[in-house]
């Protein structure tokens, strides 16, 4: 039975603005949480990233507003900034239709500013624990008046050091206040949190295969440590999407990372925890919009991120966790859309991949870049065979005894060694032709004894040449390669 937006007993102006924003049914974990958090339970809720949780609890969060009311009733709360900026869009956005207002709090914004805004009293806020916590404490910010406190990427929320700031806010408010928890895991310490904080929750748990999540293709391809970044290069190069996310586990790095792919001509910048709010609020807008194609990014500053239409996760480094690799990979493949995660890893690393698979049930799949396309291992050498055969002969030359004839020196009967054929004779200019200019050539490279060797001439390199090779000394593969012009 498929469910409508009328049988979760919704409004019908949010029905509405779901449908102008072309959404047209409800996810497996939007049906069962909505009904949940409507009929007032606690609820502990976990589904993979990218299935639709922010309008699960936001959806009825709107619907129990009463707008007859001034003050605060609806705390959501969030990681990262950017979290906290996209649920408060949503919010806004579906907010409008019935009269909600919200506002947004979050840390390295103007506080002032917010405090203005409290003064227009908003029914819902959304921000970070951390500047939340901060205007509760200087008293512009009353808790006694909110009914639902929902919590966004739960686990990760507690796992960053907020626990003191947020159990501070749950003591603040009436005990009779409803809780939600939202995320893709639920280690043990969130049910320790659970226990001591809700009133007989509810679980949810949307397992993998209902998730609308379905269409994404998971690989690993092996290469050396040092050769990650190139492997990258020519993964993007082979599958040219529009966009494509690429996670490192260590920050040091990343600098690294971003002016070697620069270098290769891909437009490339950064977001990590560490970089000021303007300026990955600045970045991420580049990238949604398409100005750029590549974003090199760490777990905590990727946390959330809603992408529209992204095609390609990439993994330079490992994700530390299953947890982590989901939280990942879930960037792409969002609300049922197709997309594609790639793990870069060494030999040492494969048995990550190997774990990772177990635990998540997923088809986790060794891939090799061979011809402009992704292979298994030893398929690319089969589909190779095979048109060299429809070619003609197994060893893919063609069968014409004329053409092999006319192609290449006769082989002397017992010797082996080339035998030229009978024809006019070779005038001196024709020389050069022939390889070693005073030889035939035996097909191996190796020069008949038949015909006197010619003396080596030495070779005189010029500047540009002994220039060259003093630059290459010490310099990676792939620089050497760039400057000597060869093809990648």
């Amino acid at each position: 039975m498929n469910l409508t937006w009328e049988s979760l007993e919704l409004r019908p102006q949010l029905v509405e603005a779901l449908r102008t924003n072309k959404i047209e049914t409800p996810t497996p974990v939007q049906a069962e949480t909505i009904p949940l958090l409507l009929a007032g339970h606690d609820i502990s809720a976990k589904s993979q990233t990218g299935t639709g949780k922010t309008l699960a609890y936001m959806l009825p969060a709107l619907q129990r507003v009463d707008v007859a009311r001034s003050g605060v009733q609806v705390m959501v709360l969030a990681p990262t900034q950017e979290l906290a900026m996209q649920i408060f869009r949503v919010a806004e956005t579906y907010g409008e239709a019935i009269g909600v207002k919200t506002q947004q709090l979050i840390g390295g914004a103007s506080m002032q500013r917010q405090v203005e805004k409290l003064r227009e009293h908003p029914h819902i806020v959304v921000g970070t624990p951390g500047r939340i916590h901060e205007l509760v404490k200087s008293g512009k910010l009353k808790l006694h008046g909110i009914r639902l406190v929902i919590i966004d990427e739960a686990d990760q929320v507690f796992n960053l050091g907020s626990t003191i700031e947020v159990e501070t806010l749950l003591k603040g408010m009436l005990r009779d206040r409803q809780i939600a928890f939202f995320s893709a895991t639920r280690p043990q310490e969130m049910a320790d949190v659970e226990e001591r904080w809700m009133r007989e929750p509810k679980q949810v748990n949307v397992s993998p295969d209902q998730n609308a999540g379905k269409q994404v293709a998971h690989y690993y391809i092996v290469c050396d440590k040092r050769d990650k970044v190139d492997t990258a290069r020519r993964l993007i190069r082979l599958l040219k999407p529009a966009a494509a996310l690429l996670f490192i586990n260590e920050t040091d790095e990343i600098a690294n990372y971003e002016a070697k792919l620069a270098y290769e001509g891909f437009s490339v910048e950064t977001l990590y925890g560490d970089a000021d709010k303007q300026r990955r609020a600045a970045t991420l807008a580049r990238f949604r919009d398409g100005r750029i194609q590549i974003l090199l990014a760490t777990d905590v500053a990727a946390r959330g991120l809603d992408i529209v239409d992204l095609p390609l996760v990439v993994h330079l480094d490992p994700a530390l966790d299953a947890d982590h690799y989901v939280h990942r990979s879930g960037r792409t493949g969002r609300m049922g859309k197709s997309g594609t995660v790639v793990s870069i890893v060494t030999r040492s690393q494969l048995f990550i991949m190997d774990k990772f698979r177990k635990k998540l049930g997923i088809d986790l799949q060794e891939k090799v870049m061979a011809r402009g396309k992704l292979w298994s291992p030893g398929e690319e050498q089969g589909s190779r065979e095979y048109e060299r055969g429809g070619r003609g002969g197994a060893n893919g030359r063609s069968d014409s005894g004329a053409e092999r004839t006319g192609a290449r020196l006769a082989a002397g009967p017992s010797t082996g060694q080339a035998v030229r054929k009978p024809s006019a004779p070779v005038r001196s200019g024709e020389r050069s032709l022939e390889r070693g200019a005073g030889g035939s050539d035996d097909g191996t490279g190796a020069r008949s004894s038949a015909q006197p060797k010619a003396a080596a001439k030495p070779q005189v390199k010029s500047k540009k040449e002994l220039e060259r090779e003093r630059k290459n000394k010490g310099a990676p593969k792939w620089l050497k390669a760039k400057r000597d012009g060869e093809p990648q």
